[in-house]
C-alpha cells in the first residue's frame, strides 16, 4: 500500500492508497476522510460513501489538489489494518 495524505482544495484531509500519478491527476483506492471526534482525537468516514463498490478505483483531476504527503505513522498503521486482506486459515474439520 501507498498509503498518502491528500489536502485538497475544498480543505478535506483525504487518506487513501495512491495507485497512479501524472502531470494532469491521480488516481487512488478506498479514500477515507478525517473528522474531528470527542477529546481531540480523529475518525474516519469513507469519503465518497455512495460509491458502488468498496475497491473502486478514483481518478481525480489535480487542480482540486493542495498537496499529496506522508501522513503520520499511526494513521499508515490505522489505515493499513482498516483495509489489508486478512485471510484466516481454514478450519480443521474432525473426522469420524
Amino acid at each position: 500500500m501507498n498509503v498518502k495524505l491528500i489536502r485538497m482544495q475544498s480543505g478535506e484531509d483525504v487518506i487513501a492508497d495512491l495507485i497512479r500519478e501524472d502531470e494532469t491527476s491521480f488516481t487512488v483506492m478506498n479514500p477515507i476522510v478525517a473528522i474531528p471526534a470527542q477529546n481531540n482525537q480523529m475518525g474516519f468516514a469513507p469519503w465518497s460513501p455512495l460509491l458502488k463498490d468498496k475497491d473502486t478505483e478514483l481518478t481525480i483531476t489535480k487542480s482540486y489538489l493542495v498537496y499529496i504527503a506522508e501522513p503520520q505513522e499511526q494513521i499508515v498503521d490505522s489505515y493499513t489494518e482498516m483495509f489489508s486482506i486478512i485471510e484466516t486459515p481454514p478450519k480443521k474439520k474432525l473426522i469420524v
